[in-house]
Order: C-alpha cells, then structure tokens, then sequence
C-alpha cells in the first residue's frame, strides 16, 4: 500500500476489507483486499502490475 501512495494512488473508497484506489492521471482502479494475513506474491505482482508499477 505504501508503495502504490507514494507513487500518487490514493483510497477513492472502502467496502469491507477493500480498498478501491484510483489515481489522478493513470487509468483505471487498483483493489486491494486488506485482510490480517500478508498478501501472496502473486497477488502483489498483479497489484502492481495493475498499477503500472511493474
């Protein structure tokens, strides 16, 4: 999450455990399911891939 806000992405809302971001110039949103457990790998390399981070 740190890195997806440093690079600009900001929460545009929460439903439940999901946060929806959305940033000012790239298209697009990112979901991001914050549970207690740490994400899988994969699914952070989707996150950032979404991003366009990766």
């Amino acid at each position: 999450m740190k890195v997806l806000t440093k690079d600009g992405w900001y929460i545009d809302r929460v439903r439940g455990s999901h946060h929806i971001l959305k940033h000012p110039t790239k298209n697009g949103r990112v979901t991001i399911a914050l549970h207690k457990e740490d994400l899988k790998p994969k699914t952070l390399q989707t996150i950032l891939k979404q991003a366009g981070l990766k």
